[in-house]
């Protein structure tokens, strides 16, 4: 069963746009990383999906059924990290937790003792007296505590410090290996790369792709030198239709690629290459050259 998709969603602020037409699917097992810059309607369609919003039209579906009809019983399964926190500034820590778990009418103590020792988060402390980052710790062991089918996580590693991040990036491993899934946004485009199996962009309320993280990488344009012991010939390159561009200076070739790259490296050993130099456009490259063209040309519900 899919833990999570949207189909067509779309949500308006009265005449203002948030999201429209927004469709796309977590599968079981899934990290899904939801991309876009700040303002682009990543919220909007996370609140939407936890019943926090209802939809001006579509659907936020959750296991199968619709997030807006039947959303407290099925928020049951659901971890939920939203970008702005409200805590209960008064309590502990640990009170905050416990008070949680009751709500959920679980028993989660073990579990977030657990957590919060991995995430060097000190349960004793009143919120009020906690950091920004350390707020961020206690709304990350909210969420998986109870052991969630389905993660949905709003700008997760805000305020974390890198060594922290590294063990949130092992507990994201681990959510995947057991058969739960995740949905989490961030504007941070490395973090996205490191760790989600598929992602989609969004921009201006509108989905531009979706895409599996090595389908990105793929289409990546890669700027290669190649050296030669004598004057290369030209002519040789120029018939590779995979090169986007050529420059020649004495004994070297400088070109960028995009696809495969076996014609342009059969060419270079036919002519003696002796060494070959390769630059890889990032992720955060792709994000931004799709947002340039305003691609919308990928299957974005299923890619």
């Amino acid at each position: 069963m899919t833990p999570c998709e949207l189909v067509g969603l779309t949500k308006y602020y009265g005449p203002q746009l948030g999201i429209e037409d927004v469709s796309f699917e977590v599968r079981p097992g899934e990290v899904f990383g939801f991309l876009g810059a700040n303002g682009a309607g990543k919220t909007t369609a996370m609140r939407v999906l936890m019943g926090l919003l209802r939809p001006t039209r579509g659907q936020a579906l959750l296991f199968g059924e619709d997030a807006t009809l039947h959303g407290a019983r099925l928020r049951a399964e659901v971890g939920y990290l939203p970008g702005v926190l409200s805590l209960y500034s008064t309590l502990t820590a640990r009170e905050y937790l416990t008070f949680m778990a009751r709500m959920r009418g679980r028993d989660c103590r073990s579990s977030f003792e657990s957590l919060a020792e991995r995430l060097d988060l000190d349960l004793t402390k009143r919120i009020k007296e906690l950091s920004k980052g350390n707020h961020q710790k206690v709304g990350l062991v909210q969420a998986m505590m109870h052991k969630p089918r389905l993660l949905v996580l709003d700008e997760p590693t805000s305020g974390l410090d890198p060594l922290v991040q590294r063990e949130f990036e092992a507990m994201l491993a681990e959510i995947r290996s057991s058969g739960a899934s995740v949905l989490f946004s961030s504007h941070v485009l490395s973090e996205v790369e490191h760790q989600a199996d598929r992602v989609g962009i969004l921009h201006r309320g509108r989905l531009l792709r979706v895409a599996p993280i090595q389908e990105l990488r793929a289409q990546a344009r890669r700027t290669i030198t190649l050296d030669f012991p004598t004057e290369p010939e030209p002519e040789g390159f120029r018939r590779i239709p995979e090169l986007l561009d050529l420059d020649l200076s004495g004994r070297s070739v400088t070109c960028t690629v995009r696809g495969d790259e076996h014609s342009l490296l059969a060419e270079a050993v036919r002519q003696g290459v002796v060494s070959v130099r390769t630059h890889e456009q990032s992720l955060e490259d792709v994000f931004f050259e799709l947002i340039q063209r305003g691609d919308g040309n990928a299957d974005t519900a299923g890619a």
